[in-house]
């Protein structure tokens, strides 16, 4: 077909569009059926409202609050060369696990050398024994030498009065003589007796004489041996002599004042030194209930200050040696708490000083949260309470238990570096936070871990009591020191 018939071929007519049916209108709802709507609307948000709204009035919660630890810092006893590092950043450790070690070596010379002084300070103390028992031996010699020298005065005293009586013999005899003699003398006027005859008794007056002469003669030296005048007093006796001469004489003095001077060396004194020999020897004794000697002499053994001075001697050289090993021991670095590693800054070579910081250990068991409450939510709350901890780290899907166990004597404003200071009387009233100690309940690390410095939201129950140590009291009570110090024993 051409062009042109196409163009001159009729053109059908378009049927008219068939218009759309109408929509019918809404029907309108009952005004009776919304009302129940929107009544049981409202009576489901408040079924579901009023126990929240119930509930917030018994709680009391703050969002500035984070979690805590100990923190233990591990620095060097001794001063050295590390030798190794057995741990790095995060690991774990147990109380007791080597963290360093020091080269032990200049440790070990000084042990050596301290125990020599010690064999050297015991080999002391074993010759100076050696040395008090020979004084104590000196010692008794000393006063058998005192009990021979009282013998020996009780002889001299014993010898004055036998020469007494022979000097009263040798006059008596003279006296017998001079009687002979007269009747000598009358017998040779009347030629009875030869003149031989008497000139035998003459003879014998002379002799009897120069016996009372020698005899006296001896009394006067037992006497000035004695330490008396050579003649008695006025109507005195030759014989005799002061009750206590034994123990006033100067050589029975001598020997005590000597026996004095050797127990003053074994630590032995006299409460005074005008005592007797007598008086010496009881106090002596009196050193034991008993009077045994043996007992007295070892416990003069044991208590003379040579061997006093020996044993301290031994007991510093083994202190000496105690603190060699001890510094020895602390070449290795332990942990003192279970924890985590942190803040490593110590390398093999290093030279490190006593006390500088090597690493940081933090405690995983012992934590707890500090919340920092308003000073308006403080009223209701008290040491003991329990408290819901969500972390913002687990996005409120844990939550953990704790307990309130104290609060912080002063507000966070006042523990500042620098505290506000409104000298100036320009006051505007800021609502303060106290710091409130929250310990954590049944807290495993092992399974669900928090860590130092992350947020958490703690929220207190004001409804159920509180309980255990300090409960329903705002200050904790005082700290037994002794049960403190059984802690720290074990």
């Amino acid at each position: 077909m051409s062009t042109e018939e196409k163009t001159s071929a009729p053109i059908e007519p378009t049927p008219p569009e068939t218009p759309p049916h109408p929509t019918p209108p809404p029907r309108a709802a009952k005004p009776g059926r919304r009302r129940v709507i929107i009544a049981m609307i409202i009576i489901l948000v408040l079924i579901l409202a009023i126990p929240r709204v119930i509930h917030a009035f018994h709680i009391v919660s703050t969002d500035d609050a984070y979690v805590n630890s100990y923190v233990t810092f591990v620095a060097p006893r001794v001063a050295g060369q590390v030798e190794r590092v057995l741990v790095d950043d995060n690991n774990r450790v147990k109380k007791g696990d080597v963290l360093v070690e020091l080269d032990p070596e200049p440790y070990e010379v000084a042990v050596a050398i301290k125990q020599a002084a010690v064999d050297t300070a015991e080999a002391n103390l074993t010759a100076t024994q050696a040395s008090v028992k020979s004084e104590i031996g000196q010692v008794r010699s000393l006063r058998f030498q005192l009990d021979h020298t009282i013998e020996d005065v009780d002889n001299q005293i014993a010898l004055l009065s036998a020469r007494v009586a022979t000097l009263d013999q040798s006059k008596a005899a003279l006296v017998y003589a001079q009687a002979e003699y007269e009747r000598a003398k009358r017998l040779l006027d009347t030629k009875v007796i030869s003149p031989e005859e008497y000139d035998l008794k003459r003879e014998a007056i002379d002799s009897a004489n120069d016996q009372v002469s020698q005899d006296l003669e001896n009394v006067f030296q037992t006497r000035v041996a004695l330490g008396l005048p050579r003649e008695p007093a006025a109507g005195q006796s030759l014989a005799t002599v002061p009750p206590d001469l034994d123990q006033v004489f100067s050589a029975v003095r001598q020997a005590a004042a000597q026996l004095i001077q050797g127990a003053a060396q074994l630590g032995i004194y006299t409460s005074s030194y005008n005592l007797t020999p007598k008086q010496i020897i009881a106090e002596f004794y009196r050193r034991d209930p008993t009077g045994d000697l043996d007992r007295i002499y070892m416990g003069i053994e044991k208590t003379a200050p040579p061997i006093k001075q020996a044993e301290t001697a031994v007991a510093a050289a083994q202190r000496d040696l105690d603190l060699a090993k001890l510094n020895l021991h602390y070449c290795k670095i332990v942990s003192e708490i279970d924890g985590v590693v942190t803040r490593r800054n110590v390398n093999p070579g290093d030279y490190v000083d006593v006390g500088e910081s090597l690493m940081a250990v933090r405690s995983l068991h012992d934590m707890w949260i500090d919340a920092n409450f308003k000073e308006t939510q403080l009223r209701n709350l008290r040491i003991g309470q329990h408290v819901d901890i969500e972390a913002d780290m687990y996005g409120g899907k844990q939550t953990f238990q704790g307990r309130i166990s104290g609060f912080t004597e002063g507000t966070g404003s006042t523990l500042a570096l620098l505290p506000a200071q409104n000298a100036t009387g320009n006051f505007v009233k800021v609502v303060q936070r106290l710091p409130v100690r929250i310990d954590l309940v049944d807290y495993d690390p092992n399974k669900i871990p928090l860590f130092v410095g992350l947020s958490v939201t703690p929220t207190v129950d004001l409804v159920s009591p509180p309980s255990g140590p300090n409960a329903g009291m705002f200050l904790q009570s005082d700290i037994d020191s002794t049960s403190v110090a059984d802690d720290s024993a074990k």
